[in-house]
């Protein structure tokens, strides 16, 4: 995750934004910069690497100034270089940005036909350049900064600073975070508070769709429709804690509200939003001439490998498989000559996992890994390394982490197909497209918060919960299942659905909810079929699907989560989030610890 600073004090600005840069480090990132106001001018470092280098740049040539902005970034659109570095500046606005801003192409176009000349290969620039144009047709900064915001849409975070504007920073957000810290004298804006802590413990969380106007005297907060509004005010203790959980009780709901910005980056890592097309890291993996694509992993991440199970075969026609990690040498596997084995671990300890991997190493396979953790065990035995981005994951059961092994394993896919020449460029703009649209829609699924919360409180009360879905969303249904007997110690089972009547029927009555999960595709009618003959026997449905499915499934439903419409293939990016909330709400209302559930560690590193 990219990290955001920015200040309005009363002392050189950039040393103090490089060490609040410092403290968001654990976020991950590969170039960092600092841009100040001094005289009224905007003036910028850069530096791609670690923030040592920035500092060495700041060293040698010093930046004056008590207002600034600074930015650690991961890179989605354009390569790690200074040139795309953060901030982004005009001579009238400097720009630093979290998240994807999705139809920046579209915005690009329209500003170039009016003259605007691109620098970068970036969707930030497109902020600076959009500002700009409406400073240049005479609007306010903070008319300028709402007009734009307006018209951005993705999952991000922005704050603005203004040439000739000494008392003035401006932040919005949507779907990703931005606080803001209150000082004497001085404000703050930060991605969290842990970066604010060294300057003030008093916080403002701002809400989806605020923009904030910061001036020394304090700020002025405006809703999405301009309205100026009240945000609380709170004492954080972020100072005495390596990641603070903002303004969520639990990290674990910290963790479910991140993945719009945290997949955003992964998703960026291994597509180019530009030329919408797959652009992996390099690696000795020949996606055309592998025989056959075996899969290992545990728990949750095991259930990523088998939703990309049907992805590889159905999008690059690659035979394919999935094992538990602590079965798969005990079963002796037959391996293929020319296969390569693919070895999925949030923090890349996971000791089954490591062993499968010696194993199949052992049998001649090429051996590449999906981890979170890049100097972790796993990555440094792998030939082929493909990092997710998801930052720390503090909470035990695995949420972002989850979503973010899906983008990376739907991007292999991709590219395999398009090596192994079953994908056209067509298929490959329209499943890219898609791809990049993921963020947005998972930021528009967690508005169903407020719905599955009084859900979680229901299936609170029930001994045994069902989770059924087919095709694609059967292991979504098999996650839903261990989500919730992870953390609300509720027995829950997941089934694809088709096999209901081959026994886990007679579990039914009026006791039981069943969650369907069942998005508008192509099995669509035929799992609504097996919901059907689940409320024949007085089960309680719960329905997790589109407006459409919603609008097909008829009136006898118990209770309904919409998700937004989506493209089939990748529903089950999105159908995980209100499953994670189901279970957070569920374990939330029978007072489970959620974040450390009883037995269980977040990183299994013994057999």
């Amino acid at each position: 995750m990219c990290g955001i600073v920015g200040i309005i004090g009363s002392e050189e600005a950039a040393p103090l934004i490089v060490e609040a840069l410092r403290r968001l480090e654990y976020r991950g990132y590969d170039s960092a910069g600092v841009a100040t106001l001094h005289d009224g001018r905007i003036d910028r470092r850069r530096s791609p690497g670690k923030l040592r280098n920035l500092a060495s740049v700041l060293g040698a040539n010093p930046l004056p100034g008590v207002i600034g902005i600074g930015h650690t970034r991961w890179a989605t659109h354009g390569a790690v270089n200074e040139t795309n570095a953060h901030p982004h500046a005009s001579d009238s606005v400097a720009v630093v940005h979290n998240g994807i801003i999705e139809n920046f192409r579209a915005l690009r176009d329209e500003l170039t036909a009016k003259g605007h000349v691109f620098a970068t290969e970036t969707d930030t620039e497109v902020t600076v350049h959009l500002v700009t144009e409406y400073l240049r047709q005479g609007m306010t900064p903070v008319a300028a900064a709402q007009a734009a915001v307006k018209r951005f849409e993705g999952a991000f975070a922005l704050v603005m600073m203004f040439r000739g504007e000494e008392d003035l920073l401006i932040g919005a957000r949507r779907l990703s975070p931005l606080a803001i810290g209150y000082g004497d004298g001085e404000m703050f804006f930060g991605s969290d508070a842990f970066a604010l802590a060294p300057f003030t413990n008093r916080v403002t969380y701002l809400e989806d769709g605020d923009l904030a106007v910061l001036r020394r005297s304090g700020a002025t907060i405006y809703n999405v429709a301009d309205q100026a509004v009240e945000r609380p005010v709170v004492i954080t203790q972020a100072g005495a804690a390596l990641v603070d959980k903002g303004n969520h009780h639990h990290f674990m709901a910290k963790e479910i509200y991140e993945q719009p910005e945290v997949l955003g980056h992964t998703v960026h890592a291994y597509i180019n939003a530009v030329t919408e097309s797959v652009a992996l890291p390099p690696s000795p993996i020949d996606w055309a001439s592998v025989s056959r694509l075996t899969m290992v992993a545990c728990g949750t991440a095991s259930l990523a490998t088998q939703v990309a199970q049907y992805w590889f075969e159905k999008l690059a026609k690659l035979p394919s498989g999935t094992d538990i990690a602590s079965e798969f040498r005990y079963r002796d596997a037959v391996l293929l000559p020319g296969g390569v084995s693919l070895f999925v671990s949030q923090s890349g300890e996971t000791a089954d996992t490591l062993a499968a991997l010696k194993h199949a190493r052992a049998a001649g396979q090429r051996v590449a890994s999906v981890v979170n953790v890049a100097g972790s065990s796993i990555a440094r035995d792998s030939e082929a390394v493909f990092p997710t981005h998801a930052g720390p994951e503090i909470g035990v059961a695995s949420t972002k982490a989850f979503t973010c092994q899906l983008g990376v394993l739907a991007s292999l896919a991709i590219a395999a197909g398009k090596a192994r020449g079953t994908l056209g460029r067509d298929a490959e703009i329209r499943l890219t497209r898609h791809l990049l649209e993921m963020p947005r829609l998972i930021g528009e699924a967690l508005k169903q918060e407020e719905i599955i919360s009084a859900i979680g409180k229901e299936i609170s009360k029930a001994r045994d919960v069902l989770f059924i879905g087919r095709g694609l969303n059967y292991p979504i249904a098999m996650e839903g299942a261990l989500k919730l007997k992870e953390i609300s110690y509720i027995h829950a089972e997941g089934y694809a659905a088709g096999e209901l009547k081959h026994g886990p029927i007679a579990l039914i009555d009026e006791n039981v909810p069943v969650v369907v999960i069942a998005p508008h595709d192509a099995l669509f009618e035929k799992t609504i079929s097996n919901m059907q003959e689940v409320m024949a026997r007085g089960g309680k449905v719960i329905l997790v699907s589109d407006r459409k499915g919603h609008e097909l499934a008829g009136d006898n439903v118990w209770m309904r989560i919409e998700i937004p419409e989506c493209d089939p293939i990748f529903a089950p990016i999105l159908a995980a989030v209100p499953v994670q909330l189901l279970a957070y709400y569920t374990a939330v209302a029978k007072g489970t610890d959620v974040d450390q559930p009883r037995n269980l560690a977040k990183s299994v590193t013994v057999e």
